[in-house]
């Protein structure tokens, strides 16, 4: 089993840059693709990146492509989220996640406790 801590959210303003981050616990961290989730109030949680297990693979919803960036560095066993040109649709929790199956939009076991990102307009 592999625990998952998210950090880096905060509270910003339209157009600004936040990192977010995701330590994970284990050294087989490089075995799982990662993803990250946001959940905004009243609404389900929706895929927002994935990365594959050695990082050269992407995925991204429509959403944030082009403003988002997902990165991993398995040296660290963490898990990056790189937010640029932020709106007010991308306040949400925003969770990690690592996967044990093919499926970058539903194949996720572990997940972390989630990290706050508000955007103010």
């Amino acid at each position: 089993q592999v625990q998952l801590v998210e950090s880096g959210g905060g509270v910003v303003q339209a157009g600004a840059s936040l990192r977010l981050s995701c330590a994970a616990s284990q050294r087989t961290f490089s075995s799982y693709g990662m993803g990250w989730f946001r959940q905004a109030p009243d609404k389900e949680r929706e895929f927002v990146a994935a990365i594959s297990q050695s990082g050269s693979s992407t995925y991204y919803a429509d959403s944030v492509k082009g403003r988002f960036t997902i990165s991993r560095d398995n040296a660290k066993n963490t898990l990056y989220l790189q937010m640029n040109s932020l709106e007010s649709e991308d306040t949400g929790v925003y969770y990690c996640g690592a996967r044990v199956g093919p499926n970058v939009l539903t194949d996720y076991r572990y997940w972390g406790q989630g990290t706050q990102v508000t955007v103010s307009s």
